[in-house]
């Protein structure tokens, strides 16, 4: 077993944990409140980070931690390993007790991430890859599509977004879907259920750092919207933007998205 696999059950098992933890949580009632910038959060949220947080660093005390609901600290920069996590993402999904929230978590080394994990409880679905040790979904391969044209492509992508007037080429007839967490839609494309996901605007490293991995290590290309690849754990956890494909439709979507200026 490598240090990888040896991580990737740890995550895997605090994953499955946390999952049935929100799911206990919510069905005991939750608070919720707004955090500054007005996104949501709620008890639940908090909870599933605190266990997380004594789970995986009692394991591992030499890694670093990056969470959404801990405040950041430094430190984590000198670390050789680091986790990062979302507690929940797609909170607005779980408070409305729709099932398209999850629990990512991925680890990083040398700003790449090597070992990864989501779990979404409400569809009991947990996918999971190693640095070169391929993509699955409940213990089974996963590939990204092979689709190969924009037009009938299935985009999880905003509908207003898409549509807009100020495109200098207009997209094709898609077919477009939403998806409220971020990892989970970066899963359905490494799993071939969506061809592309895309997003034109800064994303943190939680929501992003464990669906990169296993979208790579099932075949998918994800970079930001000029085609970047992402570096993580660095000062400012953030990645401009996000273009999670198909690897024939990345380039086409690329001709589409460049002119856009960065952002972050």
């Amino acid at each position: 077993m490598t240090s990888y696999d040896a991580d990737l059950d740890l995550i895997r098992s605090a994953a499955l944990a946390a999952g049935a933890l929100a799911l206990s949580e919510r069905e005991r009632g939750v608070k919720t409140w707004a955090k500054d910038g007005g996104s949501p959060v709620t008890s639940a949220d908090i909870a599933v980070d605190e266990l997380l947080k004594s789970r995986l660093l009692s394991a591992r005390p030499d890694y670093g931690w990056l969470s959404e609901e801990t405040p950041d600290d430094p430190a984590r920069l000198s670390c050789e390993r680091i986790f990062v996590v979302d507690p929940i993402d797609g909170t607005v999904a779980f408070m409305k007790n729709k099932p398209w929230w999850c629990v990512p978590i991925a680890v990083i080394e040398n700003g790449r991430p090597v070992a990864a994990v989501i779990h979404a409880p409400q569809l009991n679905e947990t996918f999971e890859a190693t640095l070169g040790g391929g993509a699955r979904l409940n213990g089974q391969p996963i590939t990204a599509s092979d689709t190969d044209a924009l037009e009938d492509a299935s985009m999880l992508a905003d509908a207003m977004l898409m549509q807009s007037p100020r495109w200098a080429e207009p997209w094709p007839p898609m077919r477009l879907e939403k998806r409220n967490a971020i990892a989970y839609r970066m899963a359905l494309v490494a799993a071939g259920a969506f061809d592309a996901a895309i997003a034109i605007s800064p994303k943190w490293d939680w929501d992003i750092a464990a669906g990169d991995l296993i979208a790579h290590e099932a075949g998918a290309r994800v970079t930001d919207h000029h085609g970047h690849g992402w570096v993580f754990n660095r000062p400012d956890p953030r990645q401009a933007s996000l273009v999670c494909s198909a690897p024939a439709l990345h380039p086409l979507i690329l001709e589409r998205t460049r002119p856009i200026p960065l952002t972050a």
